[in-house]
């Protein structure tokens, strides 16, 4: 069976969508689209936007999504038995498997962006990789900080984990976890504590925007990020969407998940590999491959 994962923040490059602008009329149709629904060039920051113009978090967001979805349309043979992304990439799978229009997918994706956005500026906040250790260590270490705000947020792969909060928490945290073993605890160059209670301001006001949203049933399971688990009801697909700020992104469960329900081919559908690395983590028998090379 074949799951579609789709990337998150991160993945963006310079002259990302460049070549499927080139070689589709349909791509071209749907940049344009964006364009307007922006109302702004998104397409010309994609192309020729340095990498610091690429990573402005309204601009990031919306172009990994926009690549990931037209990449997914262009697709002769996209028929997906399940489908997953990555933080930002569930908006992309959502939209890939009909659960959203590329329109209303776009527009929720560039206010979560705006809102993440305000609720980073408005506190001091970061994040920091884990390595080599497990998730309870991780989760024990965080637990033992006191005063201030440090939660388990990615669950990328085993021994791969990402805590977020507030600073002073993830430094905090980051000294318990070397004294527990960790290999490395490395400061993410983000400004910002994603998925963690910290990003409670933009949840509510993302929460307002998903609640006027229509949802479709998809054509797919698409499985979770809260809880790692596979929806096709709308009103749960909803209400996980709307937990999703501030709550982990459980990745290492959900491709645990997609397996043990039948998952063996696993395409990475937007920029980067990233995603098929961590598959491969977890599940060394998975076949990972791009979607440009399907």
């Amino acid at each position: 069976m074949k799951a579609y994962i789709f990337p998150g923040q991160g993945a963006q490059f310079t002259g990302m969508g460049k070549d499927l602008y080139d070689a589709s009329d349909k791509a071209r149709r749907l940049f344009e689209q964006a364009n307007s629904i922006l109302e702004f060039n998104i397409s010309d920051i994609m192309f020729n936007g340095t990498p610091d113009d690429l990573k402005q978090t309204r601009v990031t967001q919306p172009a990994i999504f926009i690549h990931s979805v037209i990449l997914a349309r262009l697709l002769n043979n996209f028929k997906p038995d399940m489908v997953a992304g990555h933080s930002l990439g569930e908006f992309s799978a959502l939209v890939a498997a009909g659960a959203m229009t590329f329109e209303d997918g776009l527009m929720l994706v560039y206010k979560r962006a705006m809102a993440m956005q305000a609720a980073c500026e408005a506190q001091d906040s970061g994040m920091a990789a884990v390595l080599g250790l497990d998730d309870k260590a991780v989760e024990e270490a965080c637990a033992a900080v006191e005063g201030e705000v440090v939660v388990a947020a990615n669950y990328n792969c085993p021994g791969q984990l990402v805590i977020s909060g507030s600073q002073a928490g993830v430094a905090r945290a980051g000294e318990l976890l070397k004294e527990k073993g960790a290999k490395r605890v490395m400061p993410l160059q983000v400004r910002g504590a994603f998925h963690s209670p910290l990003m409670e301001p933009a949840r509510e006001e993302l929460e307002d925007a998903i609640l006027k949203t229509i949802f479709n049933q998809p054509v797919c399971p698409v499985y979770q990020n809260v809880d790692a688990r596979p929806a096709t009801d709308t009103a749960t697909i909803k209400q996980n969407l709307m937990m999703q700020l501030t709550a982990p992104v459980r990745w290492t469960q959900s491709v645990q998940n997609m397996v043990a329900d039948g998952a063996t081919e696993f395409i990475e559908c937007g920029p980067g590999k990233v995603l098929q690395g961590l598959v491969k983590k977890i599940h060394s028998e998975a076949i990972v491959s791009s979607a440009e090379a399907v």
